[in-house]
């Protein structure tokens, strides 16, 4: 069976490590392209064709809300937000990202350890992988 292709963008050079090595540790997912902002993810995307997308909300120039719904417009696909900005009391951001058209969210741990992504490593695979059955139009 073909590993789930993610491409990741964030614009944190250590949280991009982090996540890319979590995910990459799964035998079911891996990542096949990254970013670290969001016009240069849409180039990603447009050469590797992912499954699923990872994005982080805050980045520079174009944001994870404004990157959402350019994949929408051209290459839809699931989004999951992995940032700060998802926690369980940012309801206008979720609320934002889901009319954009983000299917699921993951809060980065708030330290940001490698040890406190560590843990999050199972949750943050099966998002992934419950995303990639998801039919997106």
């Amino acid at each position: 069976m073909s590993k789930i292709k993610v491409v990741l963008i964030e614009d944190s050079i250590v949280a991009l490590e982090i996540l890319q090595r979590l995910i990459n540790s799964s035998d079911t997912v891996e990542v096949v392209g990254t970013a670290t902002d969001g016009a240069t993810g849409l180039q990603v995307i447009a050469r590797t064709q992912p499954d699923v997308i990872c994005t982080d909300l805050q980045m520079p120039g174009m944001d994870g809300l404004e990157f959402t719904k350019a994949v929408m417009q051209q290459f839809p696909r699931p989004v999951l937000v992995i940032s700060n900005a998802v926690q369980p009391n940012d309801i206008d951001n979720i609320y934002n990202l889901m009319q954009a058209g983000a299917l699921d969210f993951f809060p980065k741990p708030n330290t940001g350890t490698p040890t406190d992504y560590e843990r999050l490593r199972d949750t943050l695979v099966t998002k992934i992988r419950v995303l990639a059955s998801k039919r997106v139009v």
